[in-house]
């Protein structure tokens, strides 16, 4: 009688492969970098072995190493700050009616940033005869605008933090980040205390990149409207918005990541997922001399 390996047994029950397992099947050789990764991934989402909001998320997951602090924070003009050397019924309707849950606290200008108030601490002002502001503020926690995403988020987890305040290589302040705007970037739109649907928010501009000005820009803006603000002529024929022209002009759904030019613009796909764009970082680049004439 022939004899079986022990681990070989004609009563054993059948192997259900794992989603680990059944991607590895798939990876043949293995990937050598981080963009066979991601096409083996894709191929795996073709075969519907993990959905689209699995992919995204894994995708973002590689996006957040990539991005800095610069590439997602809040400018510092759209900062919504109280400024604790006026009377706080000067600065208290702000807090109503922006309803964020944390405000960084000046004194007397942007730069001078001497902490956090959390709106839940204003109760007190209501409760107690005596209420000094200064003494309900939390400590502000700066970093530099290069810190990369995945290291801030690390560190706001350590540290039990929601908000950082920005500065810029001359210890100015530049703009403030949430742990929200980290998480966005993996898991997509979140309810975050600062966004907001209004259209000027749909396009902010960002720290100058090497080769020209920039912006963030959310792709449901439409063409008109990002024509206007950049002074660019970007056609409105096969489409309405800016993720819809992108798609159009690659004549596919762009991955996170990907960098193209169209016309004298270079644009990089900050947030999309296999479904749709979300945000891209837009930069104007220096017109040819030919352009000039």
């Amino acid at each position: 009688m022939p004899e079986y390996p022990s681990d070989v047994r004609s009563d054993a029950k059948p192997h259900h492969r794992s989603l680990f397992e059944r991607l590895t099947a798939l990876i043949s050789p293995e990937p050598e970098n981080r963009a066979e990764l991601l096409e083996v991934l894709h191929e795996a989402h073709e075969r519907n072995l993990i959905d689209a909001d699995a992919l995204s998320m894994i995708e973002g997951v590689f996006q957040v190493s990539d991005l800095s602090v610069r590439d997602i924070m809040v400018p510092r003009s759209q900062m919504d700050v109280i400024d604790i050397t006026d009377p706080i019924e000067q600065w208290l309707p702000i807090v109503l009616e922006t309803q964020h849950s944390r405000f960084p606290a000046i004194e007397g200008e942007r730069d001078k940033v001497v902490g956090i108030l959390l709106a839940k601490d204003l109760l007190r002002y209501y409760a107690e005869d005596s209420f000094d502001v200064r003494k309900m503020l939390r400590p502000a926690i700066f970093i530099p605008e290069s810190k990369r995403l995945n290291v801030l988020l690390r560190d706001f987890r350590a540290n039990h933090n929601h908000m950082a305040i920005v500065v810029d290589e001359y210890s100015g302040v530049a703009g403030l980040i949430t742990i929200e705007d980290v998480l966005e970037q993996i898991v997509g739109d979140i309810d975050d205390e600062y966004d907001v649907d209004e259209d000027e928010d749909n396009i902010l501009s960002i720290k100058e990149g090497q080769l020209g000005p920039r912006w963030r820009v959310k792709a449901l803006t439409e063409i008109e409207q990002f024509n206007e603000e950049i002074g660019a002529d970007l056609p409105e024929i096969d489409a309405d918005t800016i993720g819809g022209l992108v798609a159009s002009h690659l004549g596919r759904m762009p991955h996170k990541g990907e960098v193209f030019d169209l016309q004298n613009l270079r644009f990089e796909v900050l947030r999309a997922d296999a479904r749709q764009i979300h945000v891209l970082l837009v930069e104007k680049l220096p017109l040819a001399e030919d352009d000039h004439d």
